[in-house]
């Protein structure tokens, strides 16, 4: 297999996980609290890749006793990402959040003409626009069907924006600290401050009352953060970074599909999406308008760059 194919592969299963992931969320907190949802994710991840790092690659565990300051700002970002997120998911649905958190890697590419002074080309600029207007209507068509749940609504959408305000600066921190540490010894501490930070919120002893059933869920989503990162880094090691950007942030797709199927379905243990044709039709502009933005110039034999 190309080197390509296995970036294109591992991009593709992070995308899977990240697509599945809103789903299990929605479903974990109907038991446990959404800080400790969380909580376990990172407890999760940070023991299974502390035995690893300390097996494999044992000088990485000095980071974190003396972590960079710019390592503390990027782990807090990331600790509110993912409470954000799932904070959003409680209040929203799996497909609502799932879209809103898109525009993490949108404000990540403004981010970079703004602090690494990259170009920005006329494409991105419509891809812009476009989120923009996508996201004014499917949030004008989404709040007509949310009947004396509009408040509840907006509470999950700025929660789930704040999340992807929090990812893209991590996300810019982290840009500046792979030139000095591995992936492997960042991804130790940035596990590792959340499980720390959110340990006193945490209530346990819910957690007694749980049935192995539940207890397999939290595992699944400490697993998939593990997963889905690891399958992260290798994808943007075999192939470019547009390519692996593009399909990743195509994962609310996977979502919706999964949750129409279940709606399909008709099941009982999580509650059924509430889309509209016309909001639909707003989530795909979003999600074009997203694709324009990562995309990069695709460079042809003659030395020049097309858009």
């Amino acid at each position: 297999m190309s080197t390509n194919r296995k970036g294109i592969m591992y991009a593709i299963i992070t995308a899977f996980l990240w697509g599945f992931l809103a789903i299990v969320l929605k479903v974990a907190v109907q038991e446990v609290a959404p800080q400790t949802v969380v909580w376990f994710r990172f407890a999760i991840a940070f023991t299974l890749l502390l035995g690893w790092q300390a097996t494999k690659h044992p000088q990485s565990l000095k980071i974190l006793i003396r972590p960079p300051l710019m390592l503390v700002f990027a782990a807090m970002a990331l600790s509110w990402n993912y409470l954000g997120f799932m904070l959003g998911i409680h209040y929203t649905s799996p497909g609502n959040a799932q879209l809103v958190i898109q525009t993490g890697p949108i404000l990540l590419a403004l981010a970079g003409v703004v602090f690494f002074k990259e170009q920005i080309r006329k494409t991105q600029l419509w891809g812009f626009a476009l989120a923009a207007v996508g996201f004014i209507f499917f949030y004008s068509q989404q709040i007509k069907l949310m009947v004396g749940e509009e408040a509840e609504y907006n509470m999950g959408m700025l929660l789930t924006f704040s999340g992807a305000l929090a990812w893209t600066t991590y996300a810019v921190l982290q840009k500046q600290l792979v030139l000095k540490h591995t992936a492997g010894a960042l991804n130790l501490f940035l596990f590792g401050f959340p499980t720390l930070a959110y340990l006193p919120f945490v209530d346990f002893s819910p957690l007694l009352n749980l049935s192995w059933e539940w207890w397999l869920i939290l595992l699944f989503l400490g697993l998939n953060t593990l997963i889905a990162y690891g399958s992260l880094a290798q994808a943007l090691k075999y192939t470019q970074a547009n390519k692996v950007s593009i399909i990743i942030i195509l994962n609310p797709t996977i979502t919706f599909l999964t949750m129409g199927l279940l709606n399909w379905l008709d099941v009982s243990w999580i509650e059924a999406e509430r889309f509209s044709i016309l909001s639909l039709l707003g989530a795909l502009t979003i999600l074009a308008g997203a694709v324009l933005v990562v995309s990069k110039k695709r460079t042809i034999k003659s030395g020049k760059s097309v858009a």
